[in-house]
């Protein structure tokens, strides 16, 4: 597999000059200054592109080019938002960007309700209370009908907690939930904006009436209209799972165990349909057996994500080390180096450690959190890689 990191541009803290240092061999990142549905123009990709070669290393995945809400519920704007993905594509298999990772998760990615929470030797992960969440949907968004979503005892535990939560902790769940971990990767709401509930709460009023039926047609419809582009400039699409994967907010999920990644596949029986293989989302699940999910999608797999997740029963979870968890990472080196071995692959996560924080990084994409883990991965490769070779 090549070894990539995700890299955030020019402005980020952590550079190129580092990462060539580490053992990175490709740059995972995006134009974030262009706003959602915009065209990617081929000078705009050219420029970014020629500044990572210049550092030695190459662009091996655009993550993410975003798909709009208006895509995805099939708004007014969809057609003129899809003829704008397709020119965004053909731009970057002109430029030899050939590997697009993207989500079709509504309104929110990726959701964690403690971006710190501290592990026994000082080091401290992403973390999801689903209490604590629940709470930010029930009190502080007030979403009719949430009550459904939750047993007796989590609505219990919410009575609780609603006597002992401050208004600080408050402030920061809704900083946690919707602020922080989406400006920076879908742009719905940014720090800085003003009312970021009421901003949520409109987005979340766009998908009244879109059930899972009709969420899954709209993404066959997204795939299909692009498909004819991806196979003329030999762009390979691959869907990022839901995390958590499973049914939040009231909002569908499409992404989030087998049958779902089989439906999409099928669905649109292409092979620049694939799949990005995250396994920390998925083990997030604990319906889902990651080693077993590897084996079947590998043929369709076009971008790995290695990380794991400790779930527990009560519908919690946190970012585990990447050597440990419930994703059994060393096992997916091995289905992976057997059956994609040129795949490009990126250590997804990492603790923060040492001196990360106060770094201004994105959550969850510590410096030192994720170069150790990339050594853990290297690490692993090289023992499974060398085994194979005594083995022939």
């Amino acid at each position: 597999m090549e070894k990539t990191w995700r890299w955030f541009g020019k402005q980020d803290k952590i550079t190129l000059d580092m990462l060539r240092q580490i053992g990175v061999e490709g740059i995972v990142t995006a134009l974030h200054d262009v706003p959602n549905g915009e065209i990617w123009t081929e000078e705009a990709i050219n420029d970014l592109k020629t500044y990572i070669e210049s550092y030695g290393l190459r662009w091996s995945v655009v993550e993410s080019l975003p798909v709009c809400e208006a895509i995805k519920y099939a708004g007014p704007e969809r057609e003129q938002l899809i003829e704008n993905y397709k020119v965004s594509l053909a731009n970057l298999g002109k430029c030899g960007v050939k590997t697009v990772c993207y989500n079709f998760m509504p309104v929110i990615d990726w959701i964690r309700t403690d971006l710190q929470h501290p592990w026994a030797d000082g080091t401290s992960s992403l973390y999801f209370d689903r209490v604590r969440f629940a709470y930010f949907d029930l009190r502080i968004l007030g979403r009719e009908g949430a009550e459904k979503d939750y047993s007796a005892e989590e609505l219990a535990k919410v009575a609780e907690l609603d006597k002992t939560i401050t208004e600080a902790e408050k402030d920061d769940l809704i900083d946690t939930i919707i602020v922080k971990t989406q400006g920076f990767v879908n742009g719905n709401i940014k720090e800085g904006d003003k009312n970021p509930v009421n901003i949520f709460k409109k987005l979340l009023a766009l998908y009244k009436g879109i059930d899972r039926d009709m969420l899954r047609e709209n993404m066959r419809y997204f795939l299909s209209a692009i498909m004819p582009v991806c196979e003329e400039y030999g762009v390979n699409m691959c869907v990022h799972p839901d995390d958590p994967p499973f049914q939040v907010l009231g909002l569908p999920r499409i992404v989030t165990n087998e049958a779902d990644i089989a439906w999409f596949l099928n669905a649109v029986d292409n092979p620049h349909n694939g799949l990005t293989f995250c396994a920390g989302s998925l083990s997030a699940g604990l319906h889902n057996n990651i080693p077993l999910l590897a084996r079947m999608f590998a043929h369709r797999t076009h971008f790995v994500h290695l990380r794991s997740t400790n779930a527990f029963p009560n519908g919690n979870f946190i970012e585990a080390s990447h050597l440990g968890g419930r994703a059994h990472v060393t096992e997916l080196i091995r289905i992976f180096e057997k059956e994609r071995p040129g795949v490009p692959m990126r250590v997804d996560h990492g603790r923060m450690m040492l001196d990360d924080a106060g770094k201004g990084y994105n959550p969850g994409y510590s410096f030192h959190g994720r170069m150790m883990a990339l050594a853990q991965i290297e690490g692993m490769m090289a023992v499974i890689n060398e085994e194979s070779k005594l083995k022939s």
